[in-house]
């Protein structure tokens, strides 16, 4: 059974009540469950618990509202955290980092120009071994032939102004996890790189004619999450892709030469999407870079 529609449900109303005093009790009622199946259900779609997912989203929206110039009490307290000293203990175990210093680090994330200047703590990767999946989607033609530097076709999905992928595929394909992922396919027959926007599969059972599938081997990644920017009807919508765009370039320009690591080109590269980037004030992905330790 696909689960993916409940949860979005949940994870919804989570977000519309993040600063009350959710129970798992309260969000499984929205989705129907009993409070053990829903339980299950949540950790196993979202690889958390469905209160540690509660306590992550509380403490990203906080840290958006620390550049606010609101006090640390105050935000702490609209959390719910209780205290400033039981909220500053959950931030730094999060993100290594006080309140007040995380914020001081994320001062330095600034626009200049047509690019955004990202680096420093913000671009600190977590690195995960990830095993082979599958995944089946929709090609977008680019005008890109080297398809092995991906930060020149980063985020090519902004420029595609053809019909609604992104439903098509759900539809089509009901894979059992929300998260959309894009990737470079080998160059098609005129030698440019193909954009494959998917979603991670079980299997190729459902694949029509007019998809492109992928296996994608398992490999040990640099994860970088982009800094956040307020993905709301508030904010500019050119800013995400901006963003996206300048992390690329960042990895490869900035982070790859101080690093110690080498890209592993014997895998794939790719970025991945999910309800983090769906209309939020604290909109962010994830870039996956396949990498090894440099001899």
């Amino acid at each position: 059974m696909n689960y993916s529609k409940d949860i979005e449900r949940c994870i919804d109303y989570i977000e519309a009540n993040i600063k009350e005093n959710l129970t798992a009790e309260e969000i499984a009622a929205v989705a129907g469950y009993s409070l053990y199946h829903f339980c299950r259900v949540f950790s196993l779609c979202r690889e958390v618990t469905v209160m540690e997912y509660v306590r992550s989203r509380k403490l990203s929206l906080a840290a958006v509202e620390l550049f606010s110039g609101r006090s640390v009490t105050d935000i702490a307290l609209d959390y719910g955290f209780g205290t400033p000293g039981g909220f500053t203990k959950a931030f730094r175990k999060t993100y290594g980092y006080s309140p007040s210093q995380y914020a001081a680090r994320m001062a330095g994330y600034r626009q200049d120009g047509p690019e955004y200047e990202i680096g420093g703590y913000v671009m600190n990767p977590v690195f995960v071994t990830k095993p082979a999946f599958k995944a089946a989607g929709y090609g977008i033609a680019t005008n890109v032939a080297d398809s092995s530097y991906t930060k020149d076709i980063a985020s090519f999905w902004s420029q595609y102004e053809g019909e609604n992928l992104e439903d098509k595929m759900y539809n089509m394909l009901n894979p059992p996890r929300h998260g959309e992922v894009g990737l470079c396919v080998p160059a098609n027959g005129d030698g440019n790189a193909v954009y494959l926007l998917g979603v991670i599969v079980d299997d190729f059972s459902r694949v029509t004619p007019d998809m492109l599938t992928v296996e994608v081997p398992a490999a040990e990644y640099a994860v970088f999450t982009t800094p956040p920017v307020d993905g709301t009807e508030n904010g500019d919508p050119d800013v995400f892709v901006q963003v996206i765009r300048s992390t690329w370039r960042y990895i490869f320009e900035e982070w790859f030469p101080a690093s110690g690591y080498a890209f592993d080109e014997d895998k794939l590269d790719f970025e991945f999407y999910d309800e983090r980037c769906h209309s939020r004030v604290d909109t962010v992905m994830e870039i996956y870079i396949p990498v090894r330790v440099q001899a």
